[in-house]
């Protein structure tokens, strides 16, 4: 199974609960936002992710993916669920079947 390609530098992901969303930033003296992962909860450890979003100066440099997989980790440590509205997400998750854990089981 192949493992999602990170960026190679440090990157910060912080929940901004405020705003329903996991933000991706680039740490250090100049702190620089690079996008987010919006989501809403709709149950008790259970998130439907709405949208993926990265600015345009970091696209296509593997940001997005950075952000979908380090969401998905913290959510599995937390034995929380999503629910795969963005379609990023849904594409991402065929790539990476290894996270289908993370997918709220369908009843």
């Amino acid at each position: 199974m192949a493992e999602p390609t990170l960026v190679a530098h440090d990157v910060e992901v912080v929940n901004n609960t405020d705003h329903e969303r996991f933000e991706l930033w680039i740490p250090g003296a100049e702190r620089r936002f690079v996008g987010f992962l919006g989501y809403r909860a709709i149950a008790p450890g259970v998130y439907e992710v709405l949208h993926t979003v990265i600015g345009e100066a970091y696209g296509r440099q593997g940001y997005a993916r950075t952000l979908v997989t380090k969401f998905l980790e913290i959510l599995r440590s937390r034995g929380a669920h999503i629910v795969p509205t963005c379609t990023y997400v849904q594409d991402y998750l065929e790539r990476f079947p290894q996270y289908d854990d993370v997918v709220q089981p369908r009843h």
